[in-house]
């Protein structure tokens, strides 16, 4: 296995070149660092797509949802499907309105799931994704039963047909803009946590 995945011509990034990376653990981090992802397909002839939470387990990426979700059914049934994994990293304010833009981090892949059927894989995969949101926690939480199982979907798909494209650094505005009187710089963005919530029906001592 090499370090960098292989261009494909829906993967080959024609605008901004430069900001494409290939490798493949740069891909890795920016598809385990997002929450979520979106997922579009065609279904019935118009474009849809869907928000949902993801995990990754080798060269795979797995989602899961209802199993009359249409989207996923879709899917499910041999539709084509583009994934995308953003992160926001900071706002770009540059001196020109044109030049204004974003530092962001973003994954594309392409390509047709496979079904997770075994309900040892589902229960498997449960974890995986439990792992993802909340370390440590699927000892101590009710497992699925069989009949929450078996109403859930579980969809892979390999990473093969897949890019990422990255921004980083300064505004890069027109020379002749460069004497502008306004700041310039970039406004960071990060996702963070806030304190906990308790449940209205949490239990004493939790």
């Amino acid at each position: 296995m090499t370090d960098t995945y292989a261009i494909h011509p829906a993967t080959k990034i024609v605008r901004g070149p430069k900001r494409a990376t290939y490798d493949r653990a740069t891909i890795h981090g920016i598809i385990d660092d997002a929450m979520i992802c979106h997922v579009a397909t065609v279904l019935d002839g118009q474009a849809v797509m869907i928000p949902t939470a993801h995990w990754r387990v080798g060269e795979a990426v797995y989602i899961h949802g209802a199993s009359k979700n249409r989207v996923l059914a879709a899917i499910a049934n041999g539709a084509a499907a583009c994934l995308c994994f953003t992160h926001l990293d900071g706002l770009v304010m540059a001196r020109s309105a044109f030049h204004h833009s974003a530092n962001y981090r973003s994954v594309i892949l392409y390509g047709k799931a496979h079904i997770l059927d075994d309900p040892a894989d589902k229960m498997a995969h449960s974890q995986y994704f439990i792992d993802k949101i909340a370390p440590g926690r699927w000892d101590k939480i009710r497992q699925p039963n069989a009949q929450e199982l078996k109403a859930t979907l579980f969809l892979g798909f390999d990473l093969k047909e897949v890019s990422a494209k990255i921004r980083s650094g300064d505004p890069v505005d027109d020379d002749a803009d460069y004497g502008w009187p306004v700041w310039t710089g970039v406004l960071p963005c990060r996702m963070v946590w806030d304190d906990p919530v308790n449940d209205s029906r949490i239990e004493p001592g939790f």
